[in-house]
């Protein structure tokens, strides 16, 4: 892929800090003032603006979510942190994401601002603790989003789901639409410079996509499921065998879901 010039890259960057500013002054006065409309309103303008920022190209296909959805439980594969700011650009939903995001110096802020739910992974019992908040989250009305392989990977494979959260949208009787994130090349292979995984810092994941001149990521909606239908092994399974389905690369499907 192409690289940026230094001009491109300053340019970039200088959106980028302006953005986040802006970010950061509506996250402390004016989320917690306006509703819940105005709120996925913010919420949706910010994020899709930061992909422009960074000039990534959104595209969608499959049955993309309708705006007054509700009551619903997004299930993906993992490959940035971008993937975040991509679903949020179409539909605000609350993340369920690890303890450690919440340190982190002014994105942890606007993170934890949107009302994402934080699991601490090196605690067994907290997944009880977070299972009981997404269920009544979404019984409530909420859309949630988790990401059951519990890390990124490079785009390339699907690592096996952990099923415990995915109980929650049982327990709430949610709809269920899982979804599939690639981030292709302009000769549709796979973008490995994209993936924030490994041991790829954040800042150095930021870099490599000012450095791109035009990254693009794709989510594709597999069709709704009713999640009363299954059993938390059966519906991560099937999940994650629907989500390696709709990607466009090979990947290995006869790995079974984990419990925890």
């Amino acid at each position: 892929m192409p690289k940026t010039n230094f001009l491109t890259r300053s340019w970039r960057i200088a959106r980028i800090f302006l953005h986040t500013l802006t970010g950061l002054i509506l996250a402390a006065l004016v989320l917690p003032i306006c509703g819940g409309h105005g709120r996925q309103r913010l919420i949706k303008w910010w994020c899709a603006k930061l992909l422009r920022c960074f000039n990534i190209q959104l595209t969608v296909s499959g049955h993309p979510p309708v705006a007054s959805s509700q009551h619903v439980l997004f299930v993906a594969n993992h490959v940035s942190w971008a993937d975040i700011h991509a679903l949020n650009s179409l539909i605000p939903v609350r993340f369920v994401a690890k303890l450690e995001i919440k340190d982190w110096p002014v994105f942890g802020y606007l993170v934890k601002k949107s009302g994402t739910i934080f699991i601490n992974r090196t605690r067994q019992r907290d997944a009880a603790r977070v299972l009981k908040v997404v269920t009544q989250a979404i019984k409530l009305g909420d859309n949630l989003c988790v990401f059951p392989e519990g890390t990124t990977t490079d785009g390339q494979q699907v690592l096996p789901f952990k099923s415990s959260l995915i109980q929650s949208a049982i327990d709430a009787q949610a709809t269920v639409i899982p979804f599939a994130i690639h981030y292709p090349l302009p000769d549709g292979k796979p973008n490995l410079d994209a993936a924030y995984a490994g041991d790829t810092s954040m800042i150095a994941s930021m870099q490599a996509f000012l450095s791109m001149q035009t990254p693009r990521v794709h989510l594709h909606f597999c069709t709704p499921i009713a999640a009363d239908r299954f059993d938390r092994q059966a519906l991560a399974t099937y999940t994650r065998t629907e989500i390696i389905a709709a990607l466009p690369w090979p990947s290995e499907v006869a790995v079974p879901s984990q419990q925890a």
